[in-house]
């Protein structure tokens, strides 16, 4: 048995004509009970008559044109106001009258071009019929028609302001979609930087470092297999940022990548690497981290990431320290670089690793400082509170 949501689904899905349709027939079918024989509206005091041909053609002038008042507006106001003009003149007064205010309100709201145009003329078509009415009533006064027009022109106008009110909306999500792309463009951004920069940095300094060392071949090896495990690094990082970015990411098609979030022991392989690039590193980590971290254990280790790779570009061979500490709520990170050595040989940064860090700790809610220190060297001190999704 077909439910009554996919019944509702599948009747959304339909087309707007057949949606549109039931309106007009309901109309139809009360103007043709008796009970509502000239209970319709009755502009300019033409005498009531009988249902005739005539009325049948009004009626269906009145009614069926509704089905395209969303997708020809224009042509559904025009048949809809030629069948109620037929209505009045005759004296039908049918209940199906009622269908110019749809036509009306439907050509306010989903009219898109020649609106003024079309303002005017049904206007001087208007002042046509309430003549023609006025010589053949019983004498409506010209404040009856008057009124009657205002009550068209509250209808236009209340369309009119349907229109806006979705043109509004729509300009709405089109912002936001556009905020969303811009906020996904730089979340990219930040994430090509943090993966690209360090390890093309540590690759380009372990080969430099490599040129010095052909008279040891041991040690041009282990330089050279450095080099190596840190581009396969880059490799797996850079295809793991690529599944996220995939169209085929949380649809379940394809295998699920693995968690953003570094595993545990992360940050001593990081420095580790760093240090085998040439970097002499101090690290020290306190405390237990959190069982639900959420993004302050990867925003840590980018700060600890960025921080080494600056070490590497400006200050290769200085004393390096970096101390992370877990609290209950927070994650401190501090990294201090004395100065002492010389700059490395990959190119100078542009200052987008040190923005995107301290964005991200800000979306997070915490502190972030990245100075020189005095007597020389520099120091990145950041305060991560931990739980947040973000």
């Amino acid at each position: 048995m077909i439910s009554l949501r996919r019944l509702t689904a599948r009747w959304c899905r339909s087309d707007v004509m057949i949606r549109d349709l039931p309106l007009g027939l309901l109309l139809l079918a009360l103007s043709l009970l008796p009970a509502f024989d000239s209970q319709g509206t009755q502009l300019g005091g033409v005498p009531p008559r009988p249902l005739d041909a005539v009325a049948g053609a009004a009626l269906l002038l009145e009614c069926l044109p509704l089905a395209v008042r969303r997708r020809w507006p224009v042509l559904c106001l025009a048949l809809v106001s030629l069948g109620f003009a037929l209505d009045q003149l005759r004296g039908y007064h049918l209940v199906a009258g009622t269908a110019l205010m749809v036509a009306l309100l439907s050509a306010g709201c989903h009219l898109e071009r020649r609106r003024r145009v079309t303002v005017l003329l049904f206007s001087a078509a208007y002042v046509v019929l309430a003549v023609a009415l006025s010589r053949l009533g019983s004498g409506e006064p010209p404040s009856g028609f008057v009124t009657f027009y205002v009550v068209l022109a509250f209808t236009w106008g209340a369309g009119a302001w349907l229109r806006a009110t979705r043109a509004a909306e729509a300009e709405r999500r089109r912002r936001i979609a556009e905020d969303t792309r811009a906020a996904e463009r730089s979340r990219i951004a930040r994430e090509l930087h943090d993966v690209v920069t360090h390890h093309v940095t540590a690759m380009v300094v372990q080969a430099e470092a490599a040129r010095y060392q052909t008279a040891a071949p041991d040690r041009l090896d282990r330089a050279l297999a450095s080099v190596s495990d840190t581009g396969r690094r880059a490799i797996g990082d850079l295809r793991h940022l690529l599944d996220l970015l995939g169209p085929e990411h949380g649809t379940g098609a394809a295998e699920p990548a693995e968690p953003r979030t570094p595993p545990v022991g992360s940050l001593y392989s990081l420095v580790e690497r760093t240090r085998r690039a040439g970097q002499p590193v101090e690290f020290t980590e306190e405390g237990t981290p959190a069982e639900t971290a959420g993004s302050a254990d990867l925003v840590a280790y980018r700060v600890v990431q960025e921080s080494l790779t600056n070490a590497l570009k400006h200050a290769h061979g200085s004393r390096t320290s970096v101390r992370v500490r877990h609290g209950g709520d927070e994650i401190t990170v501090e990294v201090r670089t004395d100065g002492s050595g010389s700059p490395g040989p990959s190119p100078g940064g542009s200052g987008r690793g040190l923005a995107g860090l301290r964005e991200r700790v800000r979306v997070l809610g915490g502190d972030f400082s990245a100075q020189p220190r005095t007597g020389g060297g520099f120091v990145v001190r950041a305060r991560i509170p931990a739980g947040s999704p973000s």
